[in-house]
């Protein structure tokens, strides 16, 4: 896959760092984006440019009314993941970084795209 342009990956980290989910089912990491369908163009703005993601809904439940966007597998591991490792995060919102770094080490994510110096 081509390196998305700097400002693409802007607005994916902010959308996952203020929205992003970061966990996994046990056996593997997921990473999992949950808006409400008035964020549909947005949602299927993020897909068109990582196809390697899963878009699903809208889903219409207990009075919400959402759409789900999931990365996993091996595009996680070697797409997204390095991608995100790559940016200043960490500084700008530990919080969220730290969810990120819990999940990539849960799920042994970290040694497989690491370099030394680039992940804190």
């Amino acid at each position: 896959m081509e390196e998305l342009p700097p400002f693409e990956q802007g607005v994916i980290l902010g959308i996952l760092m203020g929205e992003g989910h970061f966990g996994g089912d046990g056996r593997q990491a997921q990473v999992t984006l949950k808006m409400h369908v008035r964020h549909e163009p947005l949602m299927r703005w993020i897909h068109d440019r990582v196809r390697w993601s899963g878009l699903y809904g809208p889903y219409h439940h207990g009075g919400r009314h959402y759409m789900q966007l999931m990365f996993r597998g091996e595009s996680l591991r070697r797409v997204l993941v390095p991608m995100l490792m790559r940016t200043s995060w960490a500084t700008v919102d530990p919080h969220s970084y730290e969810r990120f770094r819990a999940m990539c080490e849960r799920y042994g994510l970290i040694e497989e795209v690491v370099t030394p110096g680039s992940f804190p």
